[in-house]
């Protein structure tokens, strides 16, 4: 009797589901700004929601590449030797990294603007393969639709970007089908490094009506050396993330990357409970919230209408 009982118990433990002790989830992200810290927040958030708990047998790896590509490469080769069941890398090159590196282990990408132009998957709707993930495309459209109303005078658009980021690339292409269409002009300023975004920034003063800084990690890390020439330049500066507004840009319509991250999540949960990631569609994440900064936009001399304030989803005072 005993036998049988060790033997259905052995039995049983071979068709039961993965426990949370037996997953790892492996985040790494290009640079830490708080857009990003705020989806690897959210990633955890809703392992948690699901039941997944880091002390409780969740293992929860996070590695930031501090800006650095070959960093991240190191990064996504060390995490594969690692083996865990599933890798959520955030952002464009992090995801870029990760997918070169494995073709067998589970891959959950997220704030990645253009998963298709990175060559992250074929189809988004057919991802294929062991790849998946969330997509935070800007709705551009909407951006220069934000800029006409706040600066209806402006006639260029300044546009600071690193070109080594395919994300940047393809809203770069956006913005200037957008702006065509609404009649502005997009000048570009290229910066490879945080280093150089106070000199990139610089170089748009008398030649943009105002700033557009996109969701490109390299900018965004050195994000207040752009706003330091904007207030000084009196140049309007508008964000593609709406973290970017506490930190002063005058204005942003986007996603709130903690809800971004938890969407994610959810696709996480999803494979960690059988699912195979080439069989779930690669979605845009949802909601857009725009956030403004009263303080700022008077450092750069502008001033927002009844009709934005009450649009607003949140005001900086």
């Amino acid at each position: 009797m005993r036998n049988f009982i060790l033997a259905l118990a052995a039995a049983t433990a071979l068709v039961m589901p993965a426990k949370a002790a037996d997953v790892t989830v492996a985040v790494t992200a290009i640079v830490e700004h708080p857009a990003l810290d705020a989806v690897r927040d959210g990633v955890k958030e809703a392992l948690v929601e699901a039941g997944y708990k880091e002390g409780e047998g969740l293992k929860f790896l996070y590695e930031s590449a501090q800006g650095n590509p070959g960093t991240a490469a190191q990064i996504a080769r060390q995490f594969v030797g690692e083996d865990p069941t599933v890798i959520v890398p955030i952002s464009t090159p992090s995801a870029q990294a990760v997918v070169s590196a494995t073709r067998d282990i589970s891959v959950v990408f997220t704030a990645v603007s253009d998963p298709v132009g990175a060559q992250l998957v074929k189809d988004m709707d057919k991802p294929g393969g062991n790849v998946t993930g969330i997509s935070d495309m800007s709705p551009v459209a909407d951006h220069v639709a934000l800029i006409k109303e706040v600066t209806p005078d402006a006639k260029s658009i300044g546009f600071v970007y690193n070109t080594a980021e395919a994300n940047s690339v393809s809203t770069l292409a956006a913005l200037k089908e957008e702006a065509t269409k609404a009649g502005l002009q997009v000048i570009e300023s290229v910066a490879t490094k945080s280093a150089e975004v106070q000199g990139a920034t610089r170089a748009l003063v008398g030649r943009a009506d105002v700033i557009y800084i996109p969701t490109d990690n390299t900018i965004v890390s050195a994000f207040e050396a752009a706003v330091g020439v904007a207030e000084e330049a009196k140049l309007p500066l508008y964000a593609g993330d709406t973290d970017s507004v506490q930190r002063g840009a005058l204005a942003a319509l986007g996603f709130n990357y903690f809800d971004v991250g938890k969407q994610t999540g959810e696709v996480v949960v999803r494979v960690l409970k059988g699912e195979a990631p080439g069989d779930i569609p690669v979605k845009v994440a949802a909601g857009t919230d725009l956030v403004i900064n009263k303080k700022a936009a008077e450092k750069m001399g502008v001033t927002f209408s009844e009709a934005v304030l009450s649009r607003a989803s949140r005001v900086v005072e």
